[in-house]
C-alpha cells in the first residue's frame, strides 16, 4: 500500500480500504445492516439513487439509514449538475459520509436517463458536476467509473476522463477495471465479458499520485482482495460481497487484525433483534433477511438456511425466529 494525503477535509485513506459496491436491489439498508456487523470498517454505499427520486419522489424511503450502518455513501445517478447539487445538499443533511456520482452502470434505463456509464464519453460534463457538487457540501465527493465505452482499447480515454474531474479537484476514483459496452450486453453480461484491466487502474495510480484509486470488479474472494489491497489503495466488493458475505469478514479480520470482530451467534442476535425492530415499522420479514442467504457459504448445511430463509411457507407466521430456526438447524450440522 502505498503512503498517500488527500487534501485537507478528506478523512484518512484508510477509509476507503474496503468497501461494498453500490449494487441495485441489492444493497438496501438492510443489507448495509448486516454487512456492518461483518465489517465494521468497510464503506457502505447505497444502491445507485437517481436525482429524481430525491427531489421529486419519497426521499425517506430512498434514503433512511441506521446510523449503524455509518460510514455509507450515497451514490446519485444524474447529469444534471443543479438537479445533482440539491440531491448531494440533501444527501449530505440526510447525514451520508460520501456523494458519489455513478459513471459507470450500463443498462439501458440509466442509459435512457443520459446518466450512468454513457457519461464517460462527457468528462467535462462529469468534472463541472464533480466541481460544483464539491462546492456545495463537505463530504467527499468521489466517481465511480469504467475504463471506457464499448470496445475501445485506448487507455488515454480513461486518462482523459480522470484528468479532466482531476484538474477541478476530485480526488477520489472507484475504478471497475472493465469497459461498458453500452449496447449488445446486459448489465450481467458487463460484469463478467468485457475483460478486466487491473493494470490500467495501477497505471492511473501512477499518472495521478496524489489522488486515490479503490479497485472494483472481478474480485472473488479474501485472498484475491488482500492481494490486489498490496498494489492499490482499496478494494471494492460487488457481487463476492452479496453472494458470500463472509468474505467480508475475512478481508476484515486480515486488514485490522486488532479489531474484534463479532461471533456468528452475536451476529444471528443482532440480526434477529433488527429484524423485529424493522417489522414493528411495517418492513417486509424476507427483505430483511434476503442479504443473509449466502452468509454460511461452503459449510455443512447452507443449502437448508437458504431454503428455509426463502420458503414463503415459513414467513407465513411472520416471526424473527425463522432466523433463530434456521441459524439452530445450522449449528446441529456444524457444532
Amino acid at each position: 500500500m502505498r503512503i498517500l494525503t488527500l487534501p485537507q477535509g478528506y478523512p484518512n485513506p484508510e477509509f476507503w480500504r474496503l468497501s461494498v459496491a453500490p449494487m441495485i436491489d441489492v444493497t438496501d439498508r438492510h443489507c448495509r445492516y448486516f454487512h456492518r456487523l461483518l465489517a465494521p470498517k468497510a464503506l457502505l454505499y447505497t444502491e445507485m439513487i437517481s436525482t429524481g427520486a430525491i427531489l421529486h419522489g419519497d426521499a425517506a424511503r430512498h434514503l433512511d439509514f441506521d446510523a449503524a450502518e455509518q460510514p455509507v455513501a450515497l451514490q446519485l445517478g444524474g447529469s444534471e449538475r443543479h438537479d445533482l447539487v440539491q440531491a448531494a445538499k440533501i444527501g449530505e443533511q440526510w447525514g451520508y459520509s460520501e456523494i458519489n456520482l455513478n459513471c459507470g452502470c450500463p443498462s439501458e434505463r440509466v442509459q435512457k436517463g443520459a446518466f450512468g456509464a454513457c457519461l464517460m464519453a462527457e468528462p467535462q460534463l462529469v468534472a463541472d458536476c464533480l466541481n460544483a457538487m464539491q462546492d456545495a457540501v463537505q463530504v467527499p465527493v468521489t466517481v465511480k467509473h469504467r475504463l471506457g465505452l464499448d470496445y475501445s482499447d485506448s487507455y488515454q480515454f480513461v486518462q482523459d476522463f480522470v484528468g479532466a474531474a482531476y484538474r477541478l479537484g476530485c480526488r477520489v476514483f472507484i475504478v471497475h477495471a472493465r469497459n461498458a459496452v453500452l449496447k449488445g450486453l446486459s448489465p450481467k453480461e458487463n460484469r463478467e465479458i468485457p475483460p478486466l484491466r487491473y493494470d490500467w487502474a495501477a497505471q492511473l495510480q501512477q499518472d495521478f499520485p496524489d489522488a486515490l484509486f479503490v479497485l472494483n470488479g472481478g474480485i472473488a474472494d479474501a485472498e484475491q482482495a488482500l492481494a490486489l489491497c498490496e498494489q492499490h489503495d482499496g478494494v471494492m466488493l460487488g457481487r463476492a460481497a452479496w453472494h458470500t458475505p463472509q468474505v467480508l469478514a475475512d478481508i476484515h479480520r486480515r486488514l485490522w487484525p486488532e479489531h474484534n470482530l463479532l461471533s456468528e451467534q452475536d451476529i444471528v442476535a443482532h440480526m434477529h433483534r433488527y429484524a423485529i425492530e424493522q417489522m414493528q415499522v411495517g418492513q417486509n420479514l424476507r427483505l430483511v433477511l434476503k442479504s443473509m442467504m449466502g452468509w454460511p457459504h461452503g459449510k455443512k448445511g447452507a443449502r437448508q438456511w437458504r431454503r428455509t430463509l426463502s420458503d414463503p411457507a415459513n414467513y407465513k407466521t411472520n416471526s424473527a425466529d425463522i432466523l433463530l430456526q434456521a441459524w439452530a438447524e445450522l449449528q446441529k450440522l456444524n457444532p
